[in-house]
């Protein structure tokens, strides 16, 4: 017979209790929260195993486009698979040969995911003196191409730049659903007054190739939020990682800043004016069957589907409530809405659970040191949460091999919530953790 230790009236009046006493324990997680739980020495804990299902799914169609829709998207997705070369306007200098040569994670069974992140690294450069940054774009500045058609024209960091800094490929998932957010609606995630240290502000872009294109002018596409809309995050990417001229960009890169070096390095029959990357015949007007490779470029990543849902574990829905709790919510906003869409009603008024408000906030210690557009050299965007289980390292450079790792680097405007985490025990954070590795 089971000892009872409560009457009737004093279970009743628990049970009556029991919700309150669990709405006070979790509003009181932020502030509150129990001192670390010290691990046995030579007792690690336990990390939290990632299957590969929760890796698979990734880099799909939209859901709900049209027969040419899907048409447009397949033939995007094999343009960003072709190796360019010289014959195709490939250099003189570059960081690679395709897309997906940096747009390559997960990889799942021995097979890469095209629009993914990957591992690979650029180098960014320039010159810092009393918080003015000087991108020295006399000498090639700010980005370093590894590659070059030949020797002699390989680039190299200035012997001037006393600021040089890596930087992350980004992945592509669910990009048409970012460029489909109203750019008010990315303004007003900036908190005025600050909260917990955070206000954040959006990158309002005036550069030539986003009047261009038309469209957003916000910038919220790469680490500075350089980019407003994918078709010039297309063309920028071309000229800049493969060196192909394009409509927006019409004239190659020079190595080291010197046009004497262009000219003796392009391939024979090419100037560095050459438009090597038009529609078949410029005659005509572009059609699915006549279109550049930015256009293709595109069409692949508007319509790419955003990372799939996995169904969060017990340990992963407190994480959730924890992530709200201690508010990392105030920078990875946990969704957004697009507006009207003229590109598919399939990008139509959709939620967007991207965990990211794409505002630029000061990083402090975590600051690249890199003014690009309208970001200062202490500035990056937040960076999306969503599809974080299918990349690793973390960070803008890769410096954190951990997510709890990436998490206490945080600095600048997130010290506040940083310290907050840091302040939970061993158990809450490791469901804050199990949380991040399922969206």
């Amino acid at each position: 017979m089971a000892r009872r230790f409560f009457s009737n009236e004093s279970a009743k009046a628990l049970k009556r209790r029991l919700p309150f006493l669990f709405s006070w324990l979790l509003a009181g997680i932020a502030i509150t929260a129990p001192p670390a739980v010290k691990a046995r020495p030579n007792h690690p804990a336990a990390p939290i195993p990632m299957p590969t299902p929760f890796l698979t799914g990734f880099g799909g169609l939209l859901a709900g486009v049209t027969a040419d829709q899907k048409a447009a998207w397949i033939a995007g997705l094999q343009q960003f698979q072709v190796v360019d070369g010289p014959a195709d306007g490939l250099g003189p200098i570059f960081n690679n040969q395709s897309c997906v040569s940096c747009h390559s994670q997960p990889v799942v069974a021995g097979a890469i995911t095209p629009g993914g992140a990957s591992t690979v690294l650029e180098t960014r450069f320039g010159k810092l003196t009393n918080g003015q940054f000087d991108p020295l774009t006399s000498e090639g500045g700010t980005l370093l191409h590894q590659m070059a058609l030949a020797p002699f024209a390989q680039d190299t960091i200035p012997s001037d730049a006393n600021v040089v800094a890596s930087r992350k490929t980004t992945p592509t998932f669910g990009l048409g659903l970012i460029e489909a957010i109203p750019d008010a609606a990315i303004e007003a995630n900036a908190h005025h007054p600050p909260v917990d240290g955070v206000t954040g502000r959006a990158a309002i872009l005036t550069d030539s190739v986003t009047q261009l294109v038309g469209g957003n002018v916000v910038g919220r596409f790469g680490w500075k939020c350089q980019e407003s809309t994918l078709l010039a995050f297309s063309a920028d990417a071309e000229l800049n990682e493969m060196g192909v001229t394009n409509r927006f960009f019409t004239t190659d890169l020079a190595p080291g800043g010197n046009q004497a070096t262009l000219i003796q390095a392009e391939p024979n029959g090419m100037t560095p004016t050459t438009l090597q990357d038009l529609p078949a015949n410029p005659a005509l007007p572009e059609s699915p069957t006549n279109k550049d490779d930015i256009a293709r470029f595109t069409d692949f990543l508007q319509l790419n589907a955003p990372p799939p849902v996995v169904p969060l574990t017990p340990q992963a829905q407190r994480g959730q409530a924890l992530f709200a709790a201690v508010n990392c919510i105030a920078c990875h906003k946990p969704s957004m809405q697009t507006g009207p869409s003229t590109v598919s009603v399939a990008l139509a008024f959709q939620n967007v659970p991207l965990y990211s408000d794409l505002l630029l906030h000061r990083m402090g210690a975590l600051a690249d040191g890199i003014a690009q557009a309208a970001a200062q050299p202490d500035e990056m965007r937040t960076a999306p949460l969503w599809g974080l289980r299918a990349r690793s390292p973390f960070l803008h450079d890769g410096r954190a091999s951990t997510i709890l790792q990436a998490i206490l680097m945080h600095d600048g405007e997130a010290r506040v919530i940083r310290d907050r985490f840091a302040n939970l025990s061993e158990v809450q954070k490791n469901a804050i953790i199990a949380f991040l590795e399922s969206i």
